[in-house]
Protein backbone atom coordinates (compact mmCIF):
# COMPACT_ATOMS: atom_id res chain seq x y z
CA UNK A 1 0.00 0.00 0.00
CA UNK A 2 1.05 3.32 -1.02
CA UNK A 3 1.84 5.76 1.61
CA UNK A 4 0.68 9.03 2.20
CA UNK A 5 4.33 10.41 2.15
CA UNK A 6 4.67 8.82 -1.07
CA UNK A 7 1.72 10.00 -2.43
CA UNK A 8 2.52 13.43 -1.69
CA UNK A 9 6.31 13.43 -3.15
CA UNK A 10 4.66 11.55 -6.21
CA UNK A 11 2.51 14.56 -6.91
CA UNK A 12 5.44 17.18 -5.59
CA UNK A 13 8.09 15.96 -8.86
CA UNK A 14 5.49 14.54 -11.27
CA UNK A 15 6.67 15.92 -15.10
CA UNK A 16 2.99 14.21 -16.68
CA UNK A 17 2.38 16.69 -19.67
CA UNK A 18 5.02 18.72 -19.04
CA UNK A 19 6.22 17.93 -22.30
CA UNK A 20 2.40 17.34 -23.79
CA UNK A 21 0.11 14.64 -23.32
CA UNK A 22 1.60 12.54 -26.00
CA UNK A 23 5.23 12.59 -24.51
CA UNK A 24 7.13 9.35 -23.82
CA UNK A 25 10.94 10.83 -23.50
CA UNK A 26 10.31 12.46 -19.58
CA UNK A 27 13.56 14.03 -18.28
CA UNK A 28 15.83 13.49 -21.97
CA UNK A 29 13.67 16.24 -23.34
CA UNK A 30 15.77 18.97 -21.17
CA UNK A 31 18.78 17.71 -23.17
CA UNK A 32 19.35 20.84 -25.82
CA UNK A 33 21.62 21.98 -27.75
CA UNK A 34 22.81 24.17 -25.15
CA UNK A 35 23.44 20.70 -22.48
CA UNK A 36 25.17 18.81 -25.38
CA UNK A 37 27.32 22.36 -26.12
CA UNK A 38 27.95 22.31 -21.87
CA UNK A 39 29.19 18.88 -22.61
CA UNK A 40 31.24 19.22 -25.26
CA UNK A 41 33.14 22.66 -23.74
CA UNK A 42 34.40 19.81 -21.40
CA UNK A 43 36.70 17.75 -23.14
CA UNK A 44 40.18 19.03 -23.16
CA UNK A 45 42.52 16.22 -23.21
CA UNK A 46 40.67 13.37 -25.51
CA UNK A 47 40.89 10.74 -23.31
CA UNK A 48 38.04 8.45 -23.07
CA UNK A 49 36.60 6.13 -20.69
CA UNK A 50 34.00 3.02 -21.41
CA UNK A 51 31.57 2.87 -18.11
CA UNK A 52 30.22 -0.55 -19.56
CA UNK A 53 30.48 -4.27 -18.09
CA UNK A 54 31.76 -7.04 -19.97
CA UNK A 55 29.11 -8.88 -21.66
CA UNK A 56 29.30 -12.59 -20.84
CA UNK A 57 28.38 -15.06 -18.43
CA UNK A 58 30.60 -13.64 -15.89
CA UNK A 59 27.89 -11.11 -15.54
CA UNK A 60 26.01 -9.70 -11.92
CA UNK A 61 22.96 -11.47 -12.76
CA UNK A 62 23.09 -14.53 -9.99
CA UNK A 63 19.59 -15.21 -10.14
CA UNK A 64 17.67 -12.07 -8.12
CA UNK A 65 15.47 -11.38 -10.76
CA UNK A 66 13.98 -14.36 -12.17
CA UNK A 67 14.42 -15.01 -15.81
CA UNK A 68 16.89 -11.65 -16.51
CA UNK A 69 19.91 -13.85 -17.90
CA UNK A 70 23.46 -12.89 -18.23
CA UNK A 71 24.50 -12.90 -22.03
CA UNK A 72 24.96 -16.05 -23.59
CA UNK A 73 26.90 -15.91 -26.97
CA UNK A 74 26.78 -18.99 -29.48
CA UNK A 75 28.02 -19.24 -32.90
CA UNK A 76 26.25 -20.48 -35.56
CA UNK A 77 29.02 -19.98 -38.50
CA UNK A 78 32.39 -21.06 -37.95
CA UNK A 79 35.01 -20.62 -40.98
CA UNK A 80 31.81 -20.96 -43.47
CA UNK A 81 33.20 -20.81 -46.95
CA UNK A 82 30.74 -18.99 -48.86
CA UNK A 83 29.42 -21.01 -52.13
CA UNK A 84 31.48 -19.81 -55.41
CA UNK A 85 33.68 -17.70 -53.78
CA UNK A 86 37.54 -18.15 -54.72
CA UNK A 87 40.73 -18.07 -52.08
CA UNK A 88 38.75 -19.47 -49.56
CA UNK A 89 36.92 -17.18 -48.06
CA UNK A 90 34.67 -18.08 -44.83
CA UNK A 91 32.96 -15.74 -42.52
CA UNK A 92 31.95 -16.59 -38.77
CA UNK A 93 28.79 -15.60 -37.14
CA UNK A 94 27.46 -15.50 -33.61
CA UNK A 95 23.79 -14.49 -31.91
CA UNK A 96 23.04 -13.72 -28.60
CA UNK A 97 20.46 -14.25 -25.48
CA UNK A 98 20.38 -12.13 -23.00
CA UNK A 99 18.43 -9.40 -20.52
CA UNK A 100 18.30 -6.12 -21.93
CA UNK A 101 19.04 -5.10 -18.15
CA UNK A 102 21.80 -7.99 -17.70
CA UNK A 103 24.76 -5.88 -17.18
CA UNK A 104 25.55 -1.79 -17.47
CA UNK A 105 22.05 -0.24 -19.13
CA UNK A 106 19.51 2.00 -19.05
CA UNK A 107 15.99 1.41 -17.98
CA UNK A 108 12.86 2.75 -19.90
CA UNK A 109 10.27 4.70 -19.06
CA UNK A 110 7.81 2.08 -19.59
CA UNK A 111 9.85 -0.92 -17.39
CA UNK A 112 8.01 -0.06 -14.14
CA UNK A 113 4.24 0.86 -13.29
CA UNK A 114 1.39 1.29 -10.06
CA UNK A 115 -1.74 1.88 -10.21
CA UNK A 116 -2.00 0.80 -13.67
CA UNK A 117 0.19 3.75 -15.05
CA UNK A 118 3.50 4.45 -16.53
CA UNK A 119 4.90 7.64 -17.37
CA UNK A 120 2.41 10.36 -18.78
CA UNK A 121 -0.63 8.49 -17.32
CA UNK A 122 -0.02 5.68 -20.13
CA UNK A 123 -2.53 2.53 -18.83
CA UNK A 124 0.46 -0.32 -17.74
CA UNK A 125 -1.41 -2.58 -20.48
CA UNK A 126 0.23 -0.78 -23.14
CA UNK A 127 3.03 -3.29 -22.40
CA UNK A 128 2.41 -6.70 -23.49
CA UNK A 129 3.45 -10.00 -24.88
CA UNK A 130 3.14 -9.01 -28.30
CA UNK A 131 4.73 -5.35 -28.97
CA UNK A 132 6.85 -4.95 -25.42
CA UNK A 133 6.37 -1.15 -24.62
CA UNK A 134 4.18 0.06 -27.12
CA UNK A 135 4.31 3.64 -25.49
CA UNK A 136 7.74 4.82 -23.58
CA UNK A 137 9.89 1.86 -25.43
CA UNK A 138 13.79 2.32 -25.02
CA UNK A 139 13.29 3.32 -28.85
CA UNK A 140 11.81 6.44 -28.54
CA UNK A 141 15.36 7.24 -27.41
CA UNK A 142 17.15 8.14 -30.34
CA UNK A 143 20.31 9.81 -28.49
CA UNK A 144 21.38 10.18 -24.94
CA UNK A 145 24.79 12.53 -25.10
CA UNK A 146 25.56 15.34 -22.83
CA UNK A 147 26.86 17.01 -20.14
CA UNK A 148 28.13 14.23 -17.52
CA UNK A 149 29.22 14.83 -13.87
CA UNK A 150 30.64 12.32 -11.48
CA UNK A 151 28.86 12.45 -7.83
CA UNK A 152 31.37 10.56 -6.32
CA UNK A 153 29.94 10.14 -2.75
CA UNK A 154 32.35 7.35 -1.90
CA UNK A 155 35.14 9.67 -2.21
CA UNK A 156 33.83 12.67 -0.59
CA UNK A 157 32.57 10.47 2.73
CA UNK A 158 36.50 9.34 2.70
CA UNK A 159 35.74 5.64 1.73
CA UNK A 160 36.61 3.00 -0.81
CA UNK A 161 33.12 1.85 -1.25
CA UNK A 162 29.63 2.48 0.84
CA UNK A 163 28.19 0.02 3.52
CA UNK A 164 26.05 -2.20 1.50
CA UNK A 165 22.69 -1.09 3.06
CA UNK A 166 23.84 2.48 3.12
CA UNK A 167 21.41 5.45 1.66
CA UNK A 168 22.25 8.32 -0.19
CA UNK A 169 20.74 11.69 1.08
CA UNK A 170 20.27 14.67 -0.42
CA UNK A 171 23.55 16.27 1.72
CA UNK A 172 25.71 13.47 0.17
CA UNK A 173 24.71 15.05 -2.98
CA UNK A 174 25.53 18.29 -1.99
CA UNK A 175 28.82 16.92 -0.72
CA UNK A 176 29.80 15.43 -3.71
CA UNK A 177 28.62 18.40 -6.13
CA UNK A 178 30.71 20.26 -4.05
CA UNK A 179 33.63 18.35 -4.60
CA UNK A 180 33.41 18.22 -7.67
CA UNK A 181 32.61 22.22 -7.98
CA UNK A 182 30.20 21.85 -10.28
CA UNK A 183 26.70 23.49 -10.54
CA UNK A 184 24.19 21.06 -11.69
CA UNK A 185 22.50 22.45 -14.86
CA UNK A 186 19.25 21.47 -16.45
CA UNK A 187 20.07 18.40 -19.23
CA UNK A 188 22.63 16.74 -16.94
CA UNK A 189 23.40 13.07 -16.91
CA UNK A 190 24.83 11.95 -13.39
CA UNK A 191 26.95 9.28 -12.12
CA UNK A 192 26.63 8.54 -8.45
CA UNK A 193 29.88 6.39 -7.33
CA UNK A 194 29.29 4.39 -4.33
CA UNK A 195 32.62 2.15 -5.10
CA UNK A 196 30.02 -0.96 -4.45
CA UNK A 197 30.74 -2.01 -7.95
CA UNK A 198 34.73 -2.97 -7.01
CA UNK A 199 33.02 -6.55 -5.59
CA UNK A 200 31.94 -7.40 -8.58
CA UNK A 201 35.02 -6.88 -10.60
CA UNK A 202 36.87 -8.37 -7.38
CA UNK A 203 34.75 -11.38 -8.62
CA UNK A 204 32.11 -11.14 -5.88
CA UNK A 205 29.13 -11.68 -7.51
CA UNK A 206 27.11 -12.49 -4.80
CA UNK A 207 28.15 -9.56 -2.41
CA UNK A 208 27.42 -7.51 -5.33
CA UNK A 209 23.79 -8.30 -6.31
CA UNK A 210 22.53 -10.33 -4.16
CA UNK A 211 22.62 -8.65 -0.83
CA UNK A 212 22.46 -5.74 0.90
CA UNK A 213 23.32 -2.72 -1.40
CA UNK A 214 24.10 1.05 -0.72
CA UNK A 215 22.23 3.44 -3.03
CA UNK A 216 19.56 6.65 -3.47
CA UNK A 217 17.09 7.68 -1.09
CA UNK A 218 13.55 8.81 -1.58
CA UNK A 219 15.03 11.86 0.17
CA UNK A 220 16.82 12.43 -2.84
CA UNK A 221 14.22 12.87 -5.16
CA UNK A 222 13.81 16.08 -5.09
CA UNK A 223 17.25 16.96 -5.53
CA UNK A 224 17.04 15.42 -8.60
CA UNK A 225 13.32 16.79 -9.80
CA UNK A 226 14.57 20.33 -8.89
CA UNK A 227 17.72 20.25 -10.71
CA UNK A 228 16.00 18.74 -13.94
CA UNK A 229 18.43 16.34 -14.35
CA UNK A 230 17.77 14.29 -17.55
CA UNK A 231 19.68 10.93 -16.61
CA UNK A 232 20.93 9.00 -13.35
CA UNK A 233 22.74 6.28 -12.84
CA UNK A 234 25.12 4.29 -10.18
CA UNK A 235 27.24 1.91 -9.93
CA UNK A 236 24.95 -0.70 -8.29
CA UNK A 237 22.79 -3.51 -9.02
CA UNK A 238 19.84 -1.77 -7.71
CA UNK A 239 20.34 1.62 -8.09
CA UNK A 240 18.41 2.35 -4.85
CA UNK A 241 19.61 1.29 -1.74
CA UNK A 242 18.52 -1.96 -0.62
CA UNK A 243 16.46 -3.46 1.43
CA UNK A 244 14.01 -0.72 1.07
CA UNK A 245 13.63 2.41 3.58
CA UNK A 246 9.99 0.73 4.00
CA UNK A 247 9.16 -2.39 3.84
CA UNK A 248 5.66 -1.98 2.46
CA UNK A 249 7.22 -0.19 -0.42
CA UNK A 250 9.58 -2.03 -2.92
CA UNK A 251 11.94 -0.13 -5.10
CA UNK A 252 10.23 3.41 -4.30
CA UNK A 253 12.95 5.31 -6.01
CA UNK A 254 12.29 3.53 -9.45
CA UNK A 255 8.72 4.49 -9.47
CA UNK A 256 9.34 8.12 -8.76
CA UNK A 257 11.79 8.30 -11.15
CA UNK A 258 10.46 6.44 -14.04
CA UNK A 259 6.67 6.24 -13.34
CA UNK A 260 6.30 10.04 -12.21
CA UNK A 261 9.47 11.85 -13.21
CA UNK A 262 10.38 10.26 -16.66
CA UNK A 263 13.86 10.11 -14.90
CA UNK A 264 15.88 7.72 -17.31
CA UNK A 265 17.60 5.40 -14.61
CA UNK A 266 20.70 3.36 -15.47
CA UNK A 267 22.32 0.90 -12.92
CA UNK A 268 26.08 -1.52 -13.12
CA UNK A 269 28.18 1.35 -14.46
CA UNK A 270 31.67 1.15 -13.69
CA UNK A 271 32.70 4.26 -12.47
CA UNK A 272 36.12 3.20 -10.82
CA UNK A 273 38.70 4.52 -13.83
CA UNK A 274 36.64 7.86 -14.61
CA UNK A 275 36.65 8.57 -10.54
CA UNK A 276 40.33 8.26 -10.52
CA UNK A 277 40.73 10.61 -12.96
CA UNK A 278 38.74 13.25 -12.23
CA UNK A 279 40.54 12.52 -8.36
CA UNK A 280 43.67 13.06 -10.27
CA UNK A 281 43.71 16.23 -12.10
CA UNK A 282 39.92 17.57 -10.30
CA UNK A 283 37.61 17.85 -13.62
CA UNK A 284 34.65 15.88 -13.03
CA UNK A 285 32.15 17.12 -15.56
CA UNK A 286 32.79 15.36 -19.17
CA UNK A 287 31.04 14.59 -22.57
CA UNK A 288 28.78 11.47 -21.74
CA UNK A 289 27.95 9.72 -25.16
CA UNK A 290 25.81 6.74 -23.71
CA UNK A 291 22.91 6.32 -26.49
CA UNK A 292 20.65 3.16 -26.11
CA UNK A 293 20.56 0.85 -28.44
CA UNK A 294 16.73 1.27 -30.39
CA UNK A 295 15.43 -2.23 -29.40
CA UNK A 296 11.43 -1.83 -30.32
CA UNK A 297 9.35 -2.22 -27.73
CA UNK A 298 12.41 -2.97 -25.31
CA UNK A 299 11.68 -1.93 -21.57
CA UNK A 300 15.79 -1.47 -20.90
CA UNK A 301 18.55 -1.38 -22.93
CA UNK A 302 22.08 -2.54 -22.88
CA UNK A 303 24.56 0.43 -23.02
CA UNK A 304 28.22 1.24 -23.53
CA UNK A 305 28.78 4.91 -22.50
CA UNK A 306 31.76 6.35 -22.65
CA UNK A 307 32.86 9.54 -20.64
CA UNK A 308 35.21 12.06 -22.85
CA UNK A 309 37.31 14.51 -20.71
Amino acid sequence: MLSPEFIELAKRVSNWGRWGDDDELGTLNLIDAAAVQRGAACVRTGKRFSLALRLDQHGPQVGGVPGRVNPLRTMIAINSQFAGTIDGFCSNDDVVTMGLQAATHWDALAHVSYSGQIYNGYPASTVTAETGASKCGIQRVTSLTTRGVLLDVARVLGVERLDPGYGITADDLDAAAELADVEVAPGDALLVRTGFIQLFKARDRNGYAAGHQPGLTMGTVRWFRDRDVAAVATDTFTFEVWPPEDDNLLLPVHLLHLRDMGLTQGQNFDLEALSRDCADDGAYAFLLEASPLPFTGGCGSPVNPVAVK
